[in-house]
């Protein structure tokens, strides 16, 4: 399968550790796996650096960017979060208070954007609102029952549940109601009653591998998640079976909700990947990459090497057969119509910024 992409070589030597769009997505923020945010502004079709954030001194690990109050979150291994806000001239950053003594790994805004999630080495999940009589970010530490470091963090789109995915080989719902924050909720398939850290949910897979990424359905009656045993999982709430599906190849770092049948899947094989409902199954559909090229035969891939090894050469210009060059560390929505997303942005360790437009591959929308 191939859909039509946008490709942006912005960093040559450099990965690109995450990145978020603004709202218009003129602009996007990004880490050059560094301690720096850096944001670039679309001019025709190239991207030019325009502010450097240097406020945190270790690798920043996650960026989000509130499309509505147009504020950035940011965290990093130095265990701080910083939100920055744009003054008419420059961004100014207010730090968070984390309470955290180990790295920050992940951020995001919820939905309504009065509040993030912050994941953590720290074996817990930082819930931060800004407290108005005090004027700064505090948070409160969502624990038990995680056991390692938290990696990926998704939020329903309520405002009111939250899906970690951790090193203990697990993927939790958790409610994030914060009182003064929060209205009353209930969530018929996640739980009545929804306390702050209350458990709503704890999902595993078949060989306990890790999990990297994890995301809520548009409609939040479903999580998905995937797992360092190269699996994709989808649990329809904590009584229903979990849908399991080997990709059958190398684990996927990052994934998002195309529509409520459609998952796309990125990581460590440097091609984004389709998984879609088909009746009453989840299945992987094919790669998404216009870029495949021509396979090497066997034998004359051998011939190859035995040449480079006889002259005792090493090839330095060998290029995957994709687009990413190398292991693709986030994927992110780009453009939504409805509640599909239509076009959707990746980075990698290549240093390249891309924009896939599924809609060119017919399978937007979820009607496969």
């Amino acid at each position: 399968m191939s859909t039509t992409a946008d490709v942006f070589q912005l960093f040559y030597d450099q990965p690109i550790t995450c990145h978020a769009f603004n709202k218009d997505r003129t602009q996007v923020a990004l880490s050059p796996n560094n301690e720096t945010v850096q944001i670039y502004a679309k001019t025709g079709s190239t991207w030019t650096l325009k502010h450097t954030l240097a406020e945190h001194d270790k690798l920043v690990t996650g960026i989000d960017w509130a499309p509505n109050t147009n504020r950035i979150v940011s965290c990093s291994q130095d265990r701080n979060a910083y939100v920055w806000n744009w003054d008419g001239s420059e961004w100014k950053p207010t730090q968070v208070l984390l309470r955290i003594n180990r790295a920050a790994t992940f951020v995001r805004w919820s939905p309504a954007e009065n509040k993030f999630a912050v994941a953590s080495g720290a074996r817990l999940i930082c819930i931060c609102y800004f407290e108005v009589d005090n004027n700064w970010w505090v948070s409160k530490h969502i624990k038990k029952p995680i056991r390692s470091t938290v990696l990926s963090l998704s939020w329903h789109p309520e405002n009111i549940l939250l899906v970690a995915g951790s090193t203990d080989m697990k993927a939790r719902v958790f409610s994030a109601w914060v009182k003064g924050i929060d209205a009353k909720a209930s969530n018929p398939v996640w739980g009545e009653k929804l306390p702050f850290g209350t458990v709503c949910g704890e999902f595993g897979s078949d060989s306990h591998g890790w999990v990297h990424s994890v995301a809520f359905s548009p409609s939040g009656n479903a999580i998905a998640y995937a797992a360092h045993d190269a699996t994709l999982n989808v649990a329809y709430g904590p009584a229903n079976p979990v849908f399991t599906i080997p990709s059958g190849s190398l684990p996927l770092t990052s994934i998002l909700f195309a529509s409520e049948t459609t998952i796309v899947g990125v990581g460590y094989d440097c091609v984004p990947y389709l998984f879609a409902l088909r009746g009453s199954q989840w299945e992987l559909v094919d790669k998404i990459d216009a870029a495949q090229k021509k396979a090497v035969s066997t034998n004359s891939a051998f011939n190859k090497f035995r040449q480079m090894d006889s002259r005792s050469q090493e090839k330095s210009d060998v290029e995957l057969s994709s687009t990413h060059q190398n292991t693709i560390t986030s994927v992110r929505p780009y453009a939504v119509a409805g509640q599909n997303v239509t076009k959707f942005s990746t980075t990698g360790l290549d240093g390249k910024l891309v924009i896939w437009d599924l809609l060119s591959s017919g399978v937007a929308g979820l009607r496969i």
